[in-house]
């Protein structure tokens, strides 16, 4: 029998909690920050203009780059108003890496993503209303900039000294690679987009990932020395997998919020693998659950954790914020049809194909017989193994038992596709040609 439908959390700060800043601390998306009491009073105050940049690195934001989007959108529904900045001068540049230079893309490519992540960042913001938000380029103001006004204007208020004890600088001065001047210069070019935004716009708050603090605190000390004001920044945690590496790109491990990179039904599947330790803090950070029903949720989950109360609530939310609640849905028919708690046939042929792709798979001609097909995807070793399987009752395709090892690969699913099983848990997929 299938699960009960999930509604998924509309958009929502909790209001039991007096000050957004007190939410954001209890959802511990605070690691480090400018002055708390000042940046508590000044969240509780008249609306501030706030900001955070992505910069286009790739054709997509990943789950590192949710957890600023979703404090964008915390803080918005707060009353403030946010600012998403599109890095198209610093994607040029790329802030520096702990190990090596970064490879600069090309103009035209970092213009083509500089696209890709607007229309994500803007996905996730209001753009109506007293607080809608607005999206920025910083190559706006970046690009009628001359080397020499940049030198006098901004350079000055630069200390060489305290430039080189920034830990993503000082690791690479202490590695064979060195740094080069181009990296070397990103956190004087984001400071430079703090100082502008304050001009422009009046902004007084930067957020942004803890290994960013000291790009962060680049544009505080640049307002205070050439404005004579102070601002604010707060950091959040790195968010890790169980092994300790963060999420991104950069670890080679990242799940894309574009589709065409990561699947709803694979964005599904890796948040259904959440640790059992992780499962309150991925709610914190990840949802819009409120404090009592993320509190509810994981008393059931550490009741029984067996049923994975947790991961599936985690799964189902993330999966709507990022793709809708449409695509969860056929995320979860997907997951539960595969695992024989629903009907194979009833899924579309696109999120099945997807899930396919997520199993070991092959692509092999119609009326492959399914001994061949056990092989080709790597469920059993030889023929002989998956005669053996076949006889003692193991396999079935598309649901169906497999009685006779004469039995052939149909594609009978939508979209011309087979699932393969052996015993109750071990699938693949196949996808069947002419």
């Amino acid at each position: 029998m299938s699960s009960p439908a999930l509604t998924s959390s509309a958009p929502a700060i909790d209001p039991t909690f007096e000050n957004v800043w007190d939410e954001l601390v209890w959802r511990g998306l605070v690691h480090v920050s400018t002055d708390p009491d000042a940046l508590r009073a000044l969240l509780a105050g008249p609306p501030i203009t706030y900001y955070c940049g992505f910069d286009p690195t790739a054709p997509s934001l990943h789950l590192g780059n949710l957890v600023q989007l979703l404090v964008m959108r915390r803080l918005q529904l707060a009353g403030h108003k946010p600012l998403g900045l599109v890095g198209g001068s610093t994607g040029l540049v790329g802030d520096p890496r702990p190990s090596a230079e970064r490879t600069l893309n090309t103009k035209e490519t970092v213009a083509e993503w500089v696209g890709y992540l607007r229309s994500q960042i803007e996905r996730f913001l209001s753009f109506e209303g007293e607080n809608a938000a607005r999206m920025v380029n910083n190559l706006d103001w970046t690009a009628p900039m001359s080397a020499i006004d940049f030198l006098r204007d901004i350079g000055k208020h630069y200390r060489v000294g305290t430039m080189l004890k920034k830990d993503a600088v000082s690791a690479r001065l202490n590695s064979d690679e060195g740094i080069s001047y181009t990296e070397f210069s990103y956190q004087i070019l984001q400071g430079l987009d703090y100082r502008e935004l304050f001009l422009q716009y009046g902004c007084v708050l930067q957020t942004g990932g803890s290994d960013q603090w000291g790009n962060l605190t680049s544009g505080v000390d640049l307002i205070h020395r050439a404005e004579g004001t102070s601002v604010h920044a707060i950091g959040t945690p790195l968010i890790t997998n169980s092994d300790g590496r963060k999420f991104g790109k950069s670890e080679g491990n990242a799940i894309w919020l574009d589709a065409k990179l990561t699947s709803p039904y694979a964005m599904y599947q890796f948040w259904l693998n959440t640790d059992d330790a992780d499962v309150a803090d991925r709610l914190k950070v990840f949802t819009f659950l409120t404090r009592a029903e993320i509190e509810e949720i994981v008393a059931a989950h550490d009741a029984e954790p067996f049923r994975r109360i947790g991961q599936k609530r985690i799964a189902f939310e993330v999966t709507s914020l990022a793709h809708g609640p449409d695509a969860a849905a056929a995320a979860i028919a997907a997951s539960e049809a595969l695992f024989g708690q629903g009907d194979l046939t009833s899924l579309d042929a696109a999120t099945l194909e997807s899930a396919l792709r997520e199993l070991p798979h092959a692509d092999l001609a119609a009326g492959t017989p399914v001994v061949n097909a056990l092989v080709e995807t790597g469920l059993v070793a030889s023929l002989s193994e998956a005669r053996r399987a076949i006889a003692q009752g193991g396999v079935s395709v598309d649901g169906a038992k497999v009685e006779d090892d004469a039995a052939v690969v149909a594609g009978s699913l939508p979209g011309g596709v087979s699932v393969l099983r052996r015993g109750k848990k071990t699938l693949a997929g196949v996808f069947v040609r002419g």
